[in-house]
């Protein structure tokens, strides 16, 4: 009986990491060879335009593996897109235009689910970054998820810890690696209703800083349109400064300042904010991981030809 349950056990696991193990970093070497360089030189054009763009970057390819895998739903138009934490989602038109060019070139090879995963690590990159290896070989749903099922998917702003790590463990992050991929937003803005409630009613927030965010969101209602820097240090660089602003109880989002708030990860935060490599290392090690949540691959799902529709 014992050795039964183990056997299952292991062949839990052994499907668990099949879809992971049939990406591969040399997927497009031989079907579309410029694959990658064009998104780099695409996403490098975009950053230096705009700085955030990269944040923005970043961002949908999390919000993407997050809701049902990294399967490129949350380009779908439509759909997950219009529900609420998704509506202030940006960078479509840079993922079109990457698709557009790869198609020219190469047409139906490469998914918009690995367009997501390589133009997440070269926003990193193009803001001074760490670098990783991004596997590929991922392909797109042909359906999106309910708007019930990105706002159960997606951590709000106002969790708590113990939510944060239930939350990342869900998907197989372990607490080290929800606080180093919390340390995106060490690049990025968010709006005024996300940081509300943590410069007005939260006490674990240094009082300067938090009258400093009060002049421009209002209490109570109003101010959808303003924006505060995540990171108030460097808000266009990507560094450890993020750690550092926890550790003074600056941080914008009361889901960052729980990150150092008396509890288990208040040692990691110190670690990442007193080492800059530690916190790349554990950076890539968390983004790889992440990248391998739940991928279609083989003949699951399909090649889009525009990554906003099915064919």
């Amino acid at each position: 009986m014992a050795s039964a349950s183990c056997l299952g056990l292991l062949l839990v696991l052994a499907m668990s990491s099949a879809a992971s193990a049939q990406l591969s970093s040399t997927f497009y070497d031989t079907s579309c060879p410029k694959a990658l360089a064009t998104i780099k030189s695409a996403v490098d054009a975009a950053v230096a335009q705009e700085a955030r763009m990269g944040a923005s970057l970043l961002r949908l390819h999390f919000h993407d593996c997050f809701v049902q895998g990294c399967d490129a739903s949350v380009l779908l138009a439509g759909n997950e897109q219009n529900a609420g934490p998704n509506l202030s989602l940006r960078g479509f038109n840079v993922i079109d235009s990457i698709k557009t060019q790869l198609e020219a070139i190469c047409k139906q090879t490469v998914s918009c689910a690995d367009i997501l995963a390589v133009a997440a690590r070269d926003s990193v990159v193009a803001l001074g970054g760490p670098s990783w290896t991004v596997l590929l070989g991922r392909r797109d749903s042909t359906t999106a998820a309910s708007s019930t099922t990105v706002m159960n998917s997606l951590l709000p702003p106002s969790s708590s810890l113990a939510q944060l790590i239930s939350g990342y463990g869900n998907l197989g992050l372990n607490p080290t690696d929800m606080v180093a991929l919390s340390g995106a937003h060490t690049i990025g803005q968010a709006h005024c209703p996300s940081y509300r409630a943590h410069i007005y009613s939260d006490t674990n927030i240094n009082q300067t800083f938090a009258r400093s965010l009060q002049a421009s969101c209002p209490a109570g209602s109003g101010g959808a349109a303003v924006l505060a820097p995540l990171d108030t240090t460097t808000p266009t660089r990507f560094d450890n400064a993020y750690f550092s602003n926890l550790l003074s109880q600056k941080g914008l989002l009361h889901s960052d300042q729980e990150l150092f708030n008396g509890g288990s990860t208040d040692a990691t935060v110190r670690s990442f904010a007193s080492s800059a490599s530690a916190f790349s290392s554990a950076f890539a090690t968390a983004m790889v991981k992440m990248g391998n949540i739940s991928p279609k691959t083989g003949s699951q799902g399909q090649i889009r030809l525009s990554c906003s529709k099915v064919n």
